[in-house]
């Protein structure tokens, strides 16, 4: 494919928001407080503060630069760079590849808890403080095999259809509409949970004194694979972004701007969370479950809090489509270039190995 055939980002801004939409979506709301909680909370913070500055940030500039280089998808991009004659750096970009549709295989499952929720909050199924009551709800919800899948394969369906319209006009506008509403909405959740009875200095100790003593090897590694995980790099996303980049586009500024952004963003989330933890009851080391049970604990405490807890998980779910979007556009790129796919069927070819893929 001709690079100048392509589509790409339009403004410098759109390029922002979509880099920051990959970066910021469940992996904040519900990865990072739930893998806080189970690993001690502050001292995690801290290791995944400084993998993120030290070894996150420099990667992700790398990849968004290679990509723009060579303005093609993940493996394309691994052979114009290999020096000559060594043909298995295209390895790299297929590890990408592969990465892409097992990482799908179970993010779009837990995306599809949060659509159920949104009906399940519209409906007051949810609206308890009872650590019991909500821990029921949940398992309910996970534990049945058809509900799941169908959950699922709606999440693969919405998200299909944008990454259908391409670069600029399903990338980029979806992520001009979603990020600014999810910042005000995390801002207005911390408030309410900073100002629960007795929660917020027990929740903030917890977030933010670091014991020393739990920062074990298995916590580092999960600190480093989480700051991976949250800003897109080491599975192709950031290469395959980058091709749709700017000539003008300052990539470090870029890649800082989105770095702060999204460490922000799971700073919110960990404030708005955990001081609620503490307030109700709940076990900061619950795991998956921790989101989807102290969250509508938070609202159902305020007034209105039907209509803001149902808000809130419609948001969530349309911020993990930033994220799965742009894992999907890593497989389309490569289906769409190297195969000669037209968009439409490299899209339905990707929505459908991650569904049989997700079965499991």
């Amino acid at each position: 494919m001709n690079p100048s055939s392509r589509d790409g980002f339009t403004s410098t801004f759109g390029v922002l928001l979509a880099t920051l939409g990959s970066a910021v979506g469940l992996g904040n709301i519900w990865k990072f407080p739930s893998l806080t909680g189970m690993n001690g909370g502050a001292g995690l913070l801290l290791v995944y503060l400084l993998a993120t500055l030290l070894v996150g940030l420099p990667v992700m500039i790398v990849e968004t630069m290679l990509g723009r280089a060579a303005r093609a998808n993940a493996i394309t991009t691994f052979d114009r760079v290999a020096p000559r004659g060594q043909w298995w750096w295209k390895i790299i970009g297929w590890m990408g590849f592969l990465a892409a549709l097992l990482i799908m295989a179970f993010y779009s499952g837990v995306a599809g808890w949060v659509y159920a929720y949104v009906f399940k909050a519209l409906s007051g199924e949810i609206s308890t403080t009872d650590p019991k009551a909500a821990g029921a709800a949940f398992g309910a919800l996970v534990s049945n095999p058809v509900s799941s899948l169908l959950w699922q394969w709606v999440v693969l369906g919405v998200t299909g259809s944008i990454i259908m319209l391409g670069v600029s006009k399903g990338i980029e506008a979806v992520a001009r509409r979603l990020v600014p509403l999810l910042f005000i909405l995390l801002l207005v959740l911390c408030v309410r949970s900073l100002t629960l009875p007795g929660g917020a200095g027990p929740g903030l100790t917890f977030l933010f004194s670091p014991d020393f003593a739990k920062i074990t090897p298995a916590v580092v590694l999960t600190a480093l694979g989480l700051a991976f995980f949250k800003l897109s790099i080491g599975m192709g996303t950031m290469l395959t972004y980058g091709s749709y980049f700017r000539e003008d586009q300052n990539i470090p500024a870029t890649a800082t701007r989105v770095m702060l952004a999204d460490l922000s963003v799971s700073l919110l989330a960990g404030i708005a969370i955990f001081p609620a933890v503490f307030a109700f009851g709940f076990e900061p080391a619950a795991g998956p479950s921790l989101v989807f049970m102290t969250i509508p604990a938070v609202f159902t405490s305020m007034p209105g809090g039907i209509v803001f807890m149902t808000l809130f998980f419609l948001l969530t779910a349309i911020a993990s489509v930033g994220a799965i979007l742009s894992l999907l556009e890593v497989v389309v790129a490569i289906l769409s270039e190297r195969f000669g796919l037209p968009r439409k069927a490299a899209a339905i070819s990707t929505i459908a190995m991650i569904a049989v893929l997700g079965v499991p």
